[in-house]
């Protein structure tokens, strides 16, 4: 019998969302199978049984957070074995069924982790011989019913022996607590605190019409991560307009000589494979700031930002050094498809060394990007514009796209980052040193 955990799935996970059970309990499970789906921080990804056997329970329910270790099913030789701590085959008639004691259990790590242990000691005293002042409640119900201004002892519980659960705040904040309330405990309208009558009392209007929205896991994620860097990551900016004359003639002659494979190389494609090179040319650049350590990275691992209805994702295109623009082409579509159906592996969304963001396709001018921590470095790429420059003594109109690096001052020295883009906007300007 061998339990399943939340497994970490990117290198930035620290909790992760049960979204689907792609298995229930009963069915026979082969080593590879897909037993459940999972939201990280990243996307919604597959996880994989590692043996055969069969999956005799689920720990947690579908929608259910739980940080990485945690129990969330258990795999058996025999559909019939019974998990030692089930509560079935021995247990008392009154005992918690499995799946919601494990569920309670999983909400107290996570409380626990956030630093409520005396919140949860303060439970154990209230049910070891104070129970008729409190109410049986998991710790994560009491931080929810804190954080939605409800009185948790005006909230009916429908977990075990009364106990209250998240999904029982959820339905106090939705339907208004007095409506939870059991009615022997419903307190006289007169005999009510002061406090308590104007937690009641109707919201203020802002005249906003505001509607609170679901947020996904990897919003919250996004939120997380892109305030920690701007918070901790001290960024500076370099800006150059490169001229995409060159570019785009070079551009339309790869393509009409792919033209037979069905493989056609973007503009973005044709920059990804450009920073590589530079890359190369400049390793100072490839490298990460950890723990107040420089870190060398010896591969070019250059990751795509992609938009996608949750948020942003940056799978990462490895070795792109020495990939050629048919391969990056192609590799960079299929992972933006898996990245829009939230199929992206743990590989194909780590290991990033640089990363290039392009806004061009919505006609941003120019913008300025958050890094990707560790990365030390992202380039933010505009929309290509026509503009009047002058050449050669006369006034000619030119294509022209502005490029923006953010750059980890911690990491890489301004000069440093202005010669690596210095000799960026040159290979792009002689997009034929893009595959030599």
């Amino acid at each position: 019998m061998s339990e399943i955990q939340m497994p970490r799935l990117s290198d930035t996970m620290e909790e992760g969302v049960i979204s689907t059970w792609v298995k229930n309990v009963g069915d026979k499970v082969a080593s590879g199978d897909v037993l459940v789906e999972i939201e990280t921080d990243k996307a919604v990804m597959e996880y994989e049984a590692y043996e055969d056997g069969y999956l005799v329970k689920q720990s947690v329910s579908e929608g259910e957070t739980v940080p990485i270790g945690a129990v969330i099913g258990v795999i058996a030789d025999s559909p019939d074995a019974v998990p030692e701590d089930s509560g079935d085959g021995g247990s008392e008639p009154e005992a918690a069924p499995a799946e919601e004691e494990q569920g309670e259990k999983a909400e107290e790590i996570q409380e626990a982790a956030e630093g409520t242990e005396a919140e949860s000691a303060g439970e154990s005293a209230a049910s070891s011989g104070d129970g008729a002042a409190r109410p049986r409640t998991s710790p994560l119900a009491r931080r929810l019913a804190k954080e939605y201004g409800l009185d948790i002892n005006r909230i009916q519980g429908s977990g075990p022996k009364g106990r209250i659960v998240r999904a029982d705040i959820e339905a106090a904040r939705e339907g208004g607590a007095a409506e939870q309330a059991a009615p022997a405990a419903q307190p006289k309208e007169e005999a009510k605190p002061a406090a308590e009558k104007a937690a009641t009392a109707p919201a203020f209007d802002d005249g906003r019409a505001s509607e609170e929205l679901k947020v996904s896991n990897v919003r919250k994620v996004i939120a997380r991560r892109l305030t920690e860097s701007k918070q901790t990551v001290p960024h500076f900016y370099l800006r150059r307009t490169i001229d995409a004359e060159a570019l785009k003639a070079f551009r339309a002659q790869i393509n009409e000589q792919l033209s037979s494979t069905g493989v056609k190389v973007s503009f973005n494609d044709l920059i990804v494979k450009a920073s590589a090179t530079a890359l190369k040319l400049h390793p100072a650049v490839n490298t990460s700031w950890v723990d107040d350590k420089l870190l060398q990275h010896h591969r070019v691992n250059v990751g795509v930002a992609v938009a996608v209805d949750a948020g942003l994702v940056v799978p990462v295109l490895h070795d792109t050094d020495k990939a050629t623009l048919s391969e990056i082409s192609t590799r960079t579509r299929e992972l933006a498809g898996k990245a829009r159906d939230g199929k992206l592996k743990p590989q194909e969304m780590s290991g990033g060394t640089f990363s290039v963001s392009n806004l061009g396709m919505f006609g941003v001018d120019s913008f300025s990007a958050v890094i990707n921590p560790p990365e030390a470095a992202i380039l933010a790429v505009g929309a290509m514009r026509q503009e009047p420059v002058v050449v050669d003594g006369e006034v000619v109109v030119r294509n022209r796209i502005s490029l923006e690096l953010s750059v980890d001052h911690r990491a890489v020295d301004g000069a440093v980052g202005a010669a690596f883009l210095k000799d960026l906007a040159e290979i792009l300007e002689e997009p034929m040193r893009i595959i030599l």
